[in-house]
Parts: C-alpha cells; sequence; structure tokens
C-alpha cells in the first residue's frame, strides 16, 4: 500500500513536507540519516522547522512508510521499497558491510519455535570489529 493511502487510512493528510520527506528518504537509494534529511528538507523548502521534520519522520516510520536502522551510531532511514537490508557493521571505523539473508534463516527458525516469535528482518545490523579494525591491534 503507498504511504499516501496509509496515512489517508490513518487519519492523516499527505502534507507538502511528508511528501519532501519520503521523496529525500526514496531518491536516497540506500538510506540517509536524519541529519541529511533535515539538510535536503532546508535546501528545497525554507521556513521548515527541524522538531517538525523529525515528528514527521517519526509518524512516518510508525505508519511503516519508512524504516530506520542504526548504523555506525546514527540513525539511518530507508524506504519501504527498498527491501530488506542486512548490514555487519563496524564499531571502530564505521565501515558496513552487507550479508546475506540466508545466514539468518537457521536463526529465524530457532527462535520461531522456541519462542512462539516472529521475527521481522527488514533491517538489520550486527555491531563488530572489521577484519582491518582487528589487524591494527
Amino acid at each position: 500500500m503507498s504511504c499516501d493511502v496509509t496515512l489517508k487510512k490513518n487519519g492523516f493528510k499527505l502534507t507538502p513536507q511528508r511528501r519532501l520527506i519520503l521523496d529525500i528518504i526514496h531518491d536516497s537509494g540506500a538510506g540517509v540519516t536524519g541529519t541529511e534529511i533535515l539538510e535536503r528538507v532546508h535546501a528545497r523548502m525554507l521556513g521548515v522547522n527541524k522538531s517538525t521534520v523529525y515528528r514527521t519522520m517519526q509518524l512516518l516510520e510508525k505508519l511503516e512508510c519508512l524504516f530506520k536502522s542504526e548504523t555506525g551510531g546514527e540513525f539511518v532511514y530507508h524506504h519501504p521499497d527498498e527491501g530488506q537490508h542486512y548490514h555487519l557493521v563496524c564499531r571502530i571505523c564505521g565501515a558496513s558491510l552487507d550479508f546475506d539473508e540466508a545466514l539468518l534463516l537457521p536463526l529465524e527458525r530457532v527462535i520461531e519455535r522456541k519462542y512462539d516469535f516472529q521475527i521481522d528482518y527488514r533491517h538489520v545490523t550486527i555491531g563488530g570489529i572489521c577484519s582491518n579494525c582487528r589487524n591494527k591491534k
């Protein structure tokens, strides 16, 4: 379901600010930080308050019109059309590597059986230390 339909169904309008934020996230392709969204909104639409931008992002996330993940100590926002994201993120240098979702399937099965819990794998970030940083020690 499109975000404008989701907003309307939940009693919200697709305001110009909401449309702009969705467009920025969609156009980014690989995700964009909150700071980057704020800068791009201010570059395109004068007078939009910082709190308006962050409240809008919070609403859009709640309605699943965007998804938020944490990478390298920052929140990154993704458009739902991007699909699922799986990242290994180095806690030292911030490098991010994509990994294959198939690696999580055995874990998903165990959690579903043992805890009767269905995992939402839209965005998975696993922190650790990359080989470059480990080799520097």
